[in-house]
């Protein structure tokens, strides 16, 4: 069954490890976050990569290592985390990222930017610490 709106695989991961790290009352680190996600390490190593290099997180190498948020959970939207994995939501109202139609309006009724500055919009009222 397709779907309309899905969130990728890395951007979920992202959005959950930021939770767990959050809510931890210490450094937790990638076998534990996949653990808790039911997710690969080395699919959760590459995002958690990204979310270093976007300065959410630090990260302490080592047997004692992992993860610790790295700004206050009140200053993270979860529109911060899902771009720091995908990259902008683009603006277009054409679905097709069309400038030009052939059809006089939309055929769409213009209903995929709606659904996509609603989920942006969510995403940006939402910070992590709403979720700890």
């Amino acid at each position: 069954m397709s779907k309309i709106i899905q969130l990728s695989e890395a951007a979920s991961l992202a959005i959950h490890a930021m939770v767990l790290i959050g809510k931890s009352e210490h450094i937790i680190n990638v076998t534990q976050i996949a653990e808790q996600t039911a997710s690969s390490k080395n699919h959760l190593s590459k995002v958690m990569q990204r979310l270093v290099k976007d300065n959410y997180v630090k990260s302490t190498r080592g047997p004692a290592g992992g993860f610790i948020l790295n700004k206050k959970p009140v200053e993270i939207s979860l529109l911060d985390i899902y771009q720091s994995i995908e990259g902008p939501i683009t603006e277009s109202d054409c679905p097709m990222g069309r400038n030009v139609c052939p059809f006089d309006k939309c055929l769409t009724g213009g209903i995929i930017n709606k659904l996509s500055n609603e989920f942006k919009q969510y995403l940006q009222a939402q910070t992590l610490k709403d979720y700890l």
